[in-house]
């Protein structure tokens, strides 16, 4: 049986190798391929389902053809930008299921929202076609471990470190006991995240793009055993 999904890919690949025959430029080439998603719902859907497919061992691992790679070299058209740690067991294409131009990544320890990473996420909402910016956190995370650490601690780390520490503690800062140690730190994760969305919503130009519609601002948390992606998209869900 034919998989379904696969359709439109053959769809694109039929429409470039067209346009190839009759002689369009790279331009036209380019402007063949279109977003992946064409509003926050269905990009959230869209990374659900790749997600889904990743842990539960059905990923398609989405390749593209040579024609397909050409249509990128003008343009891209990236559905969701995603903040996400830098941790060597968070490749994000892989966890989602998605391949060439799909997702516009930033990473950095501790998904934390600094000014370049600003920069980079202010570029994908005004020059290309995200619908979506998600901030995913994960299990385990040494930069949200060490946010937690003594003072004293934190102190003895390089410069730069300790900058990148101090945009992680506040969001840490006067937890609940929790006895359990996974369960403390998969909460400092979700606080962490739940602080960098909080951050990223109060930039105007990310203000401007959600209350036009243009995009939508979720956090995301990954378990590194499972595979899985829990999402937090409803406001209570985003809320300090």
């Amino acid at each position: 049986m034919d998989d379904p999904a696969a359709q439109p890919a053959a769809d694109l690949e039929r429409r470039i190798l067209d346009a190839i025959r009759r002689g369009a430029s790279m331009e036209d080439i380019a402007d063949i391929k279109e977003s992946d998603a064409a509003n926050p719902d269905a990009a959230i859907q869209a990374l659900k389902d790749g997600n889904a497919r990743f842990f539960s061992g059905r990923a398609t691992r989405p390749d593209v053809s040579a024609n397909e790679r050409r249509a990128q070299i003008m343009g891209q058209t990236p559905y969701a930008a995603i903040l996400a740690c830098s941790d060597s067991r968070v490749p994000v294409e892989l966890v989602f299921d998605q391949g060439l131009g799909q997702l516009f990544v930033v990473r950095v320890a501790g998904n934390v929202v600094g000014e370049s990473g600003l920069g980079t996420l202010e570029y994908a909402i005004r020059h290309l076609d995200v619908h979506l910016v998600v901030v995913m956190g994960h299990e385990a995370c040494g930069a949200v471990a060490a946010a937690l650490l003594p003072e004293e601690k934190v102190s003895q780390e390089p410069e730069h470190l300790q900058a990148l520490i101090r945009r992680i503690q506040p969001s840490v800062q006067n937890m609940p006991p929790i006895r359990d140690k996974k369960a403390r730190m998969r909460e400092a994760v979700l606080n962490n995240v739940r602080h960098q969305v909080s951050i990223l919503r109060s930039q105007s130009v990310i203000q401007q793009a959600e209350a036009t519609g243009q995009i939508r601002v979720i956090g995301a948390y990954y378990e590194i055993g499972s595979g899985a992606v829990d999402f937090l998209i409803d406001e209570e869900d985003l809320r300090p």
